[in-house]
């Protein structure tokens, strides 16, 4: 089965260009009319008076290479097809198009073919009298016995060292120094949980064991150092560190932290906060990302790769550029907790006593808690079986506030308030928040002045709005409604229980529901069958009328 997105895959990476010069943000990018195998982006504002940078390789990293073109950064990129070198010819045409008098550099990564097609397009190009200079990055150190070091995520850190230093109008030489002492400067080391998705191929998902990881997997998904048995956050991030400070280089430095494709925003801040925190937060001065910068398309690993600081590369580092793929560097910041307020300090009351508001919470709390088993075994039938729970719950909790006094029963825009939020905490899911919904804003109405109808008639509307329910969706609102519309009427509470009533029997005939769980099932399952939240309305109106 396919796990890539795309169309044709003999098209997929011209396709990915093309949306790619079309979302720039700068505006500043153009492809060079080479046919659709010579796939070069370049700068559009280019003019060739400063040292020309040109890297690339193998698509499939991005954004590495297009989203590092533009001013600042690299001149021109290189791409070949999905891991693949691009040709010599390509990159030769990328040459004697951006290079002026003042010369090109080539940044390339350190696989064999970049190394051949880059190194054969700048013999071809000096050939043709275009001043040339070539450096290989070699950051990868998962292998340390390797005597080819593969260029891995620090190669961004080397693009933007070198941008920076031909944006100042150095010369080859010294752009190509700097451009070094950038690399000799960097370490990488990546780990990853899965290899990746090529277009067309099946991968390999057994390669790594179940709640393993592999320390050092190349981003063409090449075989990493070791496996690791853990995928435990802090346990991964120490490892990589190990490795990045087996040195015992103590000066500052800039931490990248690369996503390689296939992990979440919420998984690489965590990432960030355990590199942070870990032996070699200490020693981070500039911090770029967590973002994807070099990938391995939706290779589920990330990398670490630090710069070993001096004040011209960290200047260069924190230079202003106009490319769509950088993340700025910026110094760490400090974690800051800021006072807050919390709603119980802006809640005042007092209890109070009123011995008929407490008979009447009294006759409410003590019906809903006899109806626990029936209610239950009504919702069985048309939803989760818990409804008389939740309803005993809630009502358990406020009737032992009011027998230990603890609520302001003489204050009713407070009491309702107050009902309101043990509901929300004791009763759970969607019941308990729409409850409270319903008293809160009916204590709210309360306080203005309304009447105790128009209020609980506001309360109902609030329900309706952020519940979604309406009269005819067959809940706990069909009784409600006719129940307060009747209050507000001014009627008694003999009649305001027939209103519930009515209202609660209506459910049994409604063929669909149109809210809460009864909304997943068929017309069968409901047939006949009252709505347990509108039946323990009636029997709630019927005990108070009873009293």
């Amino acid at each position: 089965m396919s796990q890539f997105f795309m169309n044709q895959k003999q098209h997929v990476v011209n396709e990915a260009i093309e949306g790619a010069l079309l979302s720039t943000p700068h505006h500043n990018l153009g492809r060079l009319a080479l046919g659709a195998q010579m796939r070069v982006v370049v700068r559009n504002d280019w003019d060739k008076s400063r040292v020309a940078l040109i890297s690339g390789g193998g698509s499939g990293h991005e954004p590495a290479h297009i989203g590092f073109v533009g001013k600042g950064m690299l001149t021109a990129a290189v791409c070949g097809d999905i891991f693949a070198s691009p040709s010599v010819d390509a990159v030769l045409h990328a040459i004697i198009n951006v290079t002026g008098e003042a010369g090109c550099l080539l940044i390339v990564k350190n696989y064999t073919g970049d190394r051949l097609n880059f190194g054969l397009a700048a013999e071809k190009a000096r050939g043709l009298g275009y001043q040339v200079e070539m450096v290989m990055v070699r950051d990868d150190i998962a292998l340390p016995d390797n005597p080819q070091p593969r260029g891995i995520a620090g190669t961004a850190l080397v693009h933007k060292v070198a941008g920076y230093a031909a944006e100042q109008g150095h010369s080859l030489a010294q752009v190509a120094a700097l451009a070094q002492q950038a690399i000799d400067a960097t370490s990488s080391i990546g780990l990853a949980f899965t290899t990746c998705h090529v277009p067309g191929e099946t991968r390999d998902d057994h390669r790594v064991p179940e709640g393993c990881s592999e320390l050092g997997m190349g981003i063409h998904g090449e075989p990493g150092a070791s496996t690791l048995k853990t995928q435990n956050s802090r346990e991964s991030v120490a490892e990589l560190v190990k490795q990045l400070t087996a040195k015992g280089n103590q000066q500052p430095v800039a931490l990248m932290v690369n996503n390689l494709g296939g992990f979440s925003a919420l998984e690489m801040a965590v990432l960030v906060r355990e590199t942070l925190h870990s032996a070699l937060g200490q020693q981070v001065k500039l911090l770029v990302g967590p973002a994807t910068l070099v990938s391995a398309l939706d290779m589920k690993g990330f990398s670490l790769s630090v710069m070993q600081l001096d004040p011209e590369l960290e200047t260069a580092l924190l230079a202003p550029v106009e490319v769509s793929g950088w993340c700025p560097a910026i110094a760490p910041a400090t974690l800051t907790e800021i006072p807050a307020k919390t709603a119980q300090q802006l809640e005042s009351y007092a209890p109070s006593d009123n011995a008929q508001a407490a008979a009447i919470i009294a006759t409410v709390c003590q019906t809903l808690i006899g109806l626990e088993s029936e209610l239950n075994q009504l919702d069985a039938k048309v939803g989760d079986g818990d409804t008389g729970s939740t309803f005993a719950a809630g009502a358990r909790s406020v009737l032992e506030a009011s027998e230990a006094h603890q609520l302001p029963l003489n204050q009713p825009e407070a009491l309702l308030t107050v009902v309101g939020d043990k509901l929300a905490t004791i009763m759970g899911g969607s019941s308990g928040v729409l409850m409270s919904i319903m008293f809160t804003t009916a204590g709210q109405q309360l306080a203005q002045g309304v009447s105790l109808a128009q209020a609980l008639t506001a309360g109902l509307e609030r329900m309706q709005h952020y519940g979604g329910a309406k009269v005819g969706d067959r809940t706990m609102i069909d009784a409600l409604q006719p129940a307060f519309a009747a209050l507000l009427n001014g009627d008694d509470l003999t009649a305001v229980a027939a209103a519930a009533r009515q209202g609660a029997d209506s459910t049994s005939t409604m063929r669909s529901a149109g809210a809460g769980r009864s909304s997943y099932l068929n017309q069968d399952s409901l047939d006949g069958v009252k709505d347990p939240g509108a039946c323990a309305v009636e029997k709630v109106f019927a005990a108070l009328a009873g009293r």
